[in-house]
């Protein structure tokens, strides 16, 4: 079978939005009336101080419509959204109406308006899709909750007892809720109605016009063909829809080319903090977690890491995993590394010059720090309080990335890997590209053999580096500054 995933995700940058907390914006003034209406809640959290789990910050679509040309300046390419959908907690994973975005955000006015421009400025958009439980306040379960027995939704869910305990923790719940959590119901997807529901709502959405989704835990799913049968209809409306799952360990199991075309890539993420950021990690923020951001690892244990990686799918799935440093589920990259900006930097480095597409969590490109979940999910900060080198390097990786084809589909060949040293090549027919990472904390130098080019890079476009091309030989001598990345490409 030929693999096809969506082209345009292989030349994409994406950025991760949590929508209540990237912009407030107002409506235009014809499409006000709902909000003004009182769907926009006049008491909410002071946008500056720390989140907490349950408080709304108020950022809506109409704010991301108003940021749309800080966006675009920043080279980014697609947006990808935590969920919009109506419900009853700010970060919206306890779905109430999968057809109705969330009236705080905007309401599906907003979400026309935003897809529209977004367009206009080639950028995509793609959304969380949150297909394996719902809410006590969705409709169906609801109805559950009302008349017992006697719902007809009754089959739409796992209810194992009577009565149902929705709210009384004191109670068992006596119905499957995901991780153990009443809030969230898990739906029944053998049953062939609550398996239509949901392919009907992948449809709606593609058709509205987004260019794809993002699920949210797919791999609880356990019923045979859902996810196959998912991807022939959501390709059948767009076969340029970009299906990303999140799970976070090996997915050869769902990225055989005929269910997602990637996942979020955080068998990517962890070994690339834990060789740039090493001994710094902090241990509380990324314990526990399903990816390995430590021990520390040197650059041999990193490189065969990335190799193993590569080897794991398909090359033409590998272009369109979803690679990332952090995410709303884990702690912010600045925060892991305890502050230490090289350690970010030299982690943005290696995602913006790695095969798949780069995903930048909102906020990290200017310097924001948060913990684990909510200090992670902050309100993005006024200008003021940006770090403006931050945002210069961010600005400059993914110039330089969306500059160069051989850095979004070129091979990836590790030329040197020792101690703290690791030495890259990008190589896309005559684009020849090597990439250099000093995690140490002292300047090396090291001859590396570069057999397989036909040229000689010496055009440095980020970062310093002395470098020395040997007389009519193959070795390049390279006097890398400490902690510092460097990138030189051929004329």
């Amino acid at each position: 079978m030929q693999i096809q995933t969506p082209e345009w995700v292989k030349h994409a940058v994406f950025y991760q939005i949590f929508p209540d907390r990237f912009a407030k914006g107002q409506a235009p003034t014809q499409t006000r009336k709902g909000i003004d209406k009182g769907y926009y809640p006049s008491t909410l959290e002071p946008w500056d101080e720390p989140p907490t789990p349950q408080g709304y910050k108020g950022g809506n679509l109409w704010g991301v419509i108003e940021q749309l040309d800080y966006i675009q300046d920043l080279g980014v390419t697609a947006i990808y959204f935590t969920p919009i959908f109506q419900s009853a907690c700010n970060h919206r994973y306890h779905t109430h109406d999968y057809y109705r975005v969330d009236p705080i955000l905007g309401g599906n006015e907003a979400l026309r308006v935003l897809i529209d421009t977004a367009h206009d400025r080639n950028i995509k958009v793609v959304l969380d899709g949150v297909f394996n439980h719902a809410s006590r306040g969705l409709y169906f379960f609801n109805d559950i909750l009302e008349n017992g027995p006697h719902s007809p939704w009754l089959n739409w869910f796992k209810v194992e007892d009577w009565p149902l305990s929705a709210y009384d923790g004191s109670l068992p719940a006596n119905y499957v809720g995901w991780i153990g959590n009443r809030a969230l119901p898990v739906f029944n997807h053998d049953n062939p109605e609550v398996k239509e529901y949901i392919m009907q709502v992948g449809e709606y959405w593609l058709e509205f016009g987004i260019d794809g989704w993002r699920l949210d835990v797919p791999f609880e799913v356990k019923t045979p063909g859902f996810w196959q049968e998912f991807r022939d209809r959501v390709k059948a409306i767009n076969p340029e829809a970009y299906i990303v799952g999140e799970v976070w360990s090996d997915c050869v199991q769902w990225l055989d080319g005929t269910q997602f075309d990637g996942v979020m890539n955080y068998l990517f993420t962890g070994p690339t903090i834990a060789f740039t950021a090493g001994d710094r990690v902090d241990i509380d923020q990324v314990k526990g977690c399903d990816y390995s951001a430590y021990p520390a690892i040197s650059a041999v244990e990193y490189g065969q890491k990335m190799q193993e990686l590569l080897q794991l799918y398909p090359w033409e799935i590998e272009l369109t995993q979803l690679n990332l440093l952090d995410s709303h589920d884990t702690a912010r990259v600045l925060s892991i590394a305890q502050g230490d900006q090289a350690s970010v930097e030299l982690a943005t480095l290696l995602l913006m010059t790695f095969p798949g597409a780069p995903s930048i969590y909102y906020g990290d490109e200017v310097g924001l720090p948060g913990k684990l979940d909510p200090d992670s999910r902050r309100a993005f900060p006024t200008t003021e309080k940006w770090d403006t080198q931050v945002l210069e390097y961010h600005k400059k990786l993914i110039a330089i990335r969306n500059q160069y084809s051989a850095l979004r589909t070129g091979s990836y060949e590790v030329l040197f890997a020792e101690g703290n040293i690791y030495v890259f090549a990008r190589i896309l027919g005559d684009e020849e590209i090597i990439v250099t990472i000093n995690s140490g904390t002292e300047a090396a130098n090291v001859n590396v053999s570069v057999t397989q080019f036909n040229s000689r890079p010496s055009k440095i476009v980020y970062g310093s580096c002395e470098f020395l091309w040997q007389e009519e030989s193959t070795e390049l001598e390279l006097n890398l500054l400490p902690r510092k990345g460097c990138i030189l490409v051929n004329n």
